[in-house]
């Protein structure tokens, strides 16, 4: 319970704005194969969704892909699954690509340029961008409910996710 209550007070710290999701549409976000979407898209669809912030060249990205991929493989036909989205930016579209074959990643990315996705992360948490990798949890109903930068234990955010989901439920 202390791991939860610590990622809860790292995690609740950031103050939520009010900007809906589907204010995300400006912020260029494209699939790894180019076809324009948004994060409203991806979230929101009755199952937890963890956003992961990353980056080809960021070295706790690369340390810690394995540990995300294995979280979504055994949560994903639960509640709760992943996307990525990279800030590679269309000139280090190449490296994005051969991140994702190089760690076998297994959940769906998207791409989108450096100062977009930023500003994203501004305009939705409220927060000042960190760098990544970054963390962003979405509840079932598509709502902001937590955002960390850094690289966070998948064992603190299944911890969270349940107690946030306990609570939803009593």
């Amino acid at each position: 319970m202390r791991n939860v209550t610590s990622l809860l007070i790292l995690l609740v710290s950031f103050t939520f704005t009010t900007t809906s999701i589907a204010a995300t549409e400006q912020y260029g976000l494209k699939s790894i194969a180019g076809k324009s979407t948004s994060l409203e898209e991806h979230i929101g669809q009755g199952k937890w969704k963890v956003v992961i912030l990353w980056a080809s060249d960021c070295h706790a990205c690369n340390q810690e892909a394995e540990q995300y991929i294995q979280f979504h493989e055994e949560n994903k036909a639960k509640q709760i699954e992943l996307l990525g989205i990279s800030l590679d930016g269309a000139a280090k579209l190449d490296d994005a690509k051969k991140f994702i074959k190089r760690h076998d990643v297994t959940f769906p990315n998207l791409i989108g340029e450096f100062e977009q996705v930023a500003s994203m992360y501004e305009s939705l948490t409220g927060g000042v961008w960190l760098g990544t990798p970054t963390i962003l949890i979405y509840n079932p109903k598509g709502e902001l409910k937590a955002a960390q930068p850094g690289a966070v234990p998948t064992s603190l955010i299944e911890e969270f996710i349940n107690s946030q989901s306990v609570a939803t439920a009593e």
